[in-house]
């Protein structure tokens, strides 16, 4: 058995706290800070209304009509600024922005964010249980609240691909008795949900046996799949992918989560809400995955905030999403209102046009102002998971599809993975020679090596719809198993850009001629770094201007196309560690040569 959820307001329930906060409300006591002359954005309502607000400790004690009270320790005037809930993100992958924790808050929380919702299974794949462990001892004493879900996906598609570890029903019930675990990730093996596999069907009970949340990835479901996912015991989707899809969803009872990495998708659900004629109570926003680079310059949850104001939502329906409703959804009764009694999580902002961010409360001690931290923070209490490369170094001849007698010239048919993002499966001609396929002009390889100490061949596969390639791109940040992929046709460039990755413990390594472009290590988990996040960010920025370099004539940005490029939960042929799989349809194809 699990144990009981932990109360997540259990210190705002001190009796002398709220002895303290009763009294200062009621005009006895001083409050600890007053802010004055600012607007509330009320969540409730729909209004801006001018009020004071006196704060308790960590708590609002009052919100009161202005210049009716002055007695504080401290006073802070606003002169008209905005006074809102701290910001909510509600679901994430801090892996995606390549930085610890630590760093990830030095960014987010100037930004007006006060609260996420940690997804860690990128480390999870790689280190297991320990990775996890790291996760929530790396997540504690900042001042950006970390609430860590426990990765359900561990690989993503069992027997698709291989990953560094797999999560079964009791890995996640050890998980879930962490008190700050705060329910299950979302769970990405579509199909096992749907079919009843045993792995997944005992995955998710313990998630409701812990009552906790259960937190979904329902690409692409609709009609019958989307009501038997639902019935499983998933609770909510960020995969959306239209105005339909996004009603659908609503319509089924989830919890939606519109998502800043896919923008154009979140301004299509914004169709859904004028059909309705309001914003449902069950929209919340998320990141998902961000670059560090983006991060740092357009922002986190603010950015699509602003991106979804700019699309003509509303400002208070903007916040509230971000804020109330997204509290409500985490059952955290503390957070998402201006109110007393409530947390005192705040953001002030210049207006509600372009969000602009003015100062950060965190539990009622003001933490960043005007872009940048104004508390210290604290070193990372224990040592990041490193050396996950168990993988010697690849040759040149690793990169060809063997035709064994046949003769040169002669003609033969391959399997291809078509079309980048949303794949099809497809066969193309190709040519013969020295006793190998000779890849078709417009085609590349995409070969993933096991990582993780298996010592097999890659799993082989032939992209076609991937622009002009000049060399090879490599990486380990490969969802959702993270083995190591390279990209391109020069099996010389492939090569070496692959054991660029192999020495440095793990990253993204850009290719031409023989020689690297650009090698962004990232030795934690072959996914993050501990250095500060703006180097990170910079170099990161080096590597996605090598990428052009590398390819060109595609549709959409090389680097996110390369790390989603073998998500073999998802519809479609993808090329993982085992071959060229399907997640929908559980197909392996292990020889890209046709018989």
């Amino acid at each position: 058995m699990t144990s009981k959820p932990a109360k997540a307001a259990a210190d705002l329930d001190d009796p002398a706290l709220r002895d303290r906060a009763v009294r200062a409300a009621s005009g006895t006591l001083p409050f600890d800070v007053l802010l004055t002359g600012g607007r509330v954005a009320d969540m409730v309502t729909g209004e801006l209304r001018a009020a004071d607000i006196g704060l308790v400790g960590p708590m609002i004690a009052s919100v009161h009509p202005s210049a009716s009270r002055s007695d504080a320790a401290r006073i802070v005037p606003l002169d008209g600024a905005i006074v809102a809930p701290g910001l909510i993100d509600t679901h994430l992958h801090i892996e995606s922005s390549m930085i610890t924790p630590r760093g990830y808050a030095e960014i987010v929380v100037p930004q007006g964010t006060t609260t996420i919702c940690w997804d860690p299974h990128e480390v999870g794949n790689v280190g297991g249980l320990d990775a996890v462990r790291w996760a929530v001892a790396a997540s504690r004493d900042l001042p950006l609240r970390i609430l860590v879900e426990a990765p359900s996906c561990v690989p993503s598609a069992p027997g698709l691909e291989r990953s560094g570890s797999v999560f079964d029903a009791s890995a996640l019930s050890e998980m879930l008795s962490w008190p700050e675990v705060i329910g299950i990730a979302e769970v990405m093996d579509m199909r096992g949900v749907i079919e009843r596999s045993t792995h997944m069907s005992t995955i998710v009970q313990a998630g409701l046996d812990s009552g906790k949340t259960v937190f979904g990835h329902a690409r692409d479901l609709k009609d019958a799949p989307l009501q038997a996912y639902c019935a499983a015991g998933v609770e909510s989707d960020h995969e959306l992918t239209g105005e339909d899809d996004t009603l659908s969803k609503l319509r089924a009872g989830m919890t939606i989560e519109l998502r800043g990495s896919h923008p154009a998708m979140a301004i299509e659900a914004l169709h859904a809400f004028e059909k309705l004629g309001h914003v449902p109570q069950t929209v919340t926003l998320c990141t998902d995955d961000i670059f560090p680079d983006d991060l740092a310059a357009r922002g986190g949850i603010i950015a699509l905030m602003r991106l979804l104001v700019g699309a003509g939502m509303r400002p208070l329906d903007v916040l509230r999403c971000a804020t109330l409703n997204a509290a409500r959804w985490l059952r955290r009764n503390d957070l998402g209102l201006v109110a007393p009694g409530r947390r005192a999580d705040l953001v002030v902002f210049g207006d509600l046009d372009s969000f602009p961010v003015e100062r950060v409360f965190v539990s009622g001690r003001e933490v960043a102002a005007d872009g940048v931290m104004t508390v210290p923070l604290r070193p990372d209490a224990c040592p990041a998971p490193t050396s996950t490369m168990h993988l010697a170094p690849v040759t040149a001849d690793m990169f060809r599809i063997p035709v064994p007698g046949i003769a040169d010239g002669a003609t033969v048919r391959i399997h291809t993975v078509d079309t980048p993002r949303f794949t099809r499966w497809a066969e193309r001609e190709a040519m013969v020679r020295d006793g190998a396929v000779v890849l078709p002009d417009d085609c590349i390889y995409m070969a993933v090596f096991n990582r993780y100490g298996a010592n097999s061949p890659p799993g082989l596969g032939v992209l076609a719809g991937w622009g002009t390639w000049h060399g090879a791109f490599a990486t380990t940040i490969l969802h959702d198993s993270h083995n190591l992929a390279v990209f391109g046709r020069n099996p010389t460039d492939l090569a070496v850009a692959a054991n660029a990755l192999i020495a440095c413990g793990g990253g993204m390594a850009a290719v031409i001629g023989g020689k690297p472009l650009s090698v962004l290590d990232l030795p934690v988990c072959g996914l993050l770094s501990e250095d500060p996040p703006h180097k990170v960010a910079e170099r990161f920025a080096a590597l996605r201007e090598a990428s052009l370099e590398v390819a060109s004539g595609l549709s959409y940005p090389l680097v996110k196309l390369v790390i989603g490029a073998s998500l073999a939960c998802n519809p479609g042929p993808h090329v993982t560690d085992l071959g060229i799989t399907d997640g929908m349809s559980g197909r392996i194809v292990t020889d890209s040569l046709i018989a």
